[in-house]
């Protein structure tokens, strides 16, 4: 009854939700030149053969499972997949990144017109979704055709859990329109079990599969050479608030540390020009990516508002602090840096992974506050052997993969099988 009543609202809002949209696309949050793709409206062609729809709701989530879908495309010569996101970065980077016979288009609005839409044009054979972004009118309308559903690297937090318990007329229904949940966590598989699922495993977090963030070399030794004998950490992904805090730790620990260079990057590169504005009423000497200013031995702070570019950052600092966790937004991935090396700093709100932090106890340092980060940050960077221990500590942790794709996979391959096959024989002959 009330997946009716959300397709019935959704359908008779569609001028509110045009607003909405002519807004986001106004400031740059849409894409006009593939806007239709948010109305339903494929702007390529479907291929031919078995064809994998995998739906991740933004970056993040994107970059996790490219792995997983290296791993099918190379165990099933004939198999294209579709990767759907709903932001324009994660669209920019994930068509970059990912391999042949893998494509990119922006989730639609999830309106019944439109999802029928999407589905008619792409006729999807499975549906994998990942994390936790459950649209009720996509899964319902896919449900109903016959799609074969499995949720992958599931993530249920207890704030998450508390707000669909509070619809569990809209949840359950949802939730049984999957075959099998996978969950990162057996904490998220009974939150998934209590919410209605009806198979739920547990075979680990994909994310520990992932591999390091990429870095351009040329550019990796150029930046290198400009930091040269410069003592330097970053403040990566960062949200708003938790830059002010950046540069309050670089005038509290600059006297200290002569020549101290501080790298931020915002998690949202589009707010490069206001970070600046506010770095800069410090009193700090910022120097601003996007516009190619070069570090100079004067720059105290070097704002890097760039996408896709965390992987030659990570590679530069041996002092990380991973932002969204001084403020309340969840956290960012803590394994990323400790791939590559980084003694890794967080703050206490890290509840969008926090599998992850428990896992880095003792290996990562959990700061509560700006001064708890100026402390850690002015140990680790006077403290050459602590920063080398927690650096190792840390990628220790990171490269705990479990074999947690091949566990995966094992548990996708019915639904693998049971993919039409005489197209992926002729692409085979």
């Amino acid at each position: 009854m009330i997946p009716a009543v959300y397709r019935g609202l959704t359908t008779a809002a569609w001028p509110l939700i045009h607003l909405y949209l002519a807004r986001r696309k106004a400031v740059g949050k849409e894409d006009p030149a593939r806007f239709g793709e948010r109305l339903g409206r494929a702007s390529l062609a479907r291929p031919p053969g078995p064809l994998i729809w995998l739906h991740a709701a933004s970056i993040g989530e994107a970059l996790s499972i490219l792995s997983l879908i290296g791993r099918l495309l190379d165990e099933r010569p004939g198999l294209h997949i579709l990767v759907t996101t709903g932001t324009v970065t994660s669209a920019r980077l994930v068509a970059e990144r990912l391999p042949p016979r893998a494509f990119h288009q922006y989730v639609p609005v999830d309106r019944a017109l439109w999802v029928r839409r999407f589905l008619d044009h792409w006729r999807p054979d499975l549906a994998l979704w990942v994390e936790s972004e459950l649209w009720p009118n996509l899964v319902g309308e896919s449900q109903r055709r016959g799609v074969p559903m499995v949720l992958v690297n599931g993530r249920m937090s207890a704030r998450s859990t508390a707000g669909w318990q509070r619809m569990p007329g809209l949840v359950r229904p949802l939730l049984s329109g999957f075959a099998l949940c996978l969950t990162q966590s057996e904490e998220d598989a009974r939150r998934f079990s209590a919410l209605g699922a009806a198979r739920v495993k547990s075979p680990g977090n994909l994310k520990y599969a992932a591999a390091p963030l990429a870095a351009e070399p040329e550019e990796l030794s150029r930046l290198r050479a400009m930091t040269a004998d410069r003592p330097l950490w970053l403040a990566a992904s960062t949200h708003p608030g938790e830059e002010r805090v950046a540069g309050q730790v670089h005038r509290r620990l600059a006297p200290k540390h002569a020549g101290l260079l501080t790298l931020v990057v915002p998690r949202h590169a589009t707010r490069g020009a206001e970070v600046a504005r506010e770095l800069g009423g410090l009193g700090l000497n910022v120097a601003r990516r996007s516009a190619g200013e070069a570090i100079t031995p004067a720059t105290g702070l070097y704002l890097a508002d760039t996408m896709g570019e965390l992987g030659l950052f990570f590679r530069l600092a041996d002092v990380v602090f991973v932002g969204g966790s001084l403020v309340r937004h969840g956290g960012q991935n803590l394994l990323e840096p400790a791939q590559l090396g980084s003694a890794v700093i967080h703050g206490p709100h890290m509840a969008n992974f926090q599998q992850i932090v428990d896992e880095m106890r003792g290996a990562s340092i959990e700061v509560a506050d700006g001064d708890g980060l100026a402390d850690a940050v002015d140990r680790l960077l006077g403290d050459p052997q602590f920063r080398a221990e927690r650096a190792a500590a840390a990628a220790a942790v990171a490269s705990r993969t479990g074999g947690v794709l091949d566990a995966v996979l094992a548990e996708l391959k019915p639904f693998l099988e049971a993919l039409p096959e005489v197209e992926v024989a002729r692409a085979r002959a």
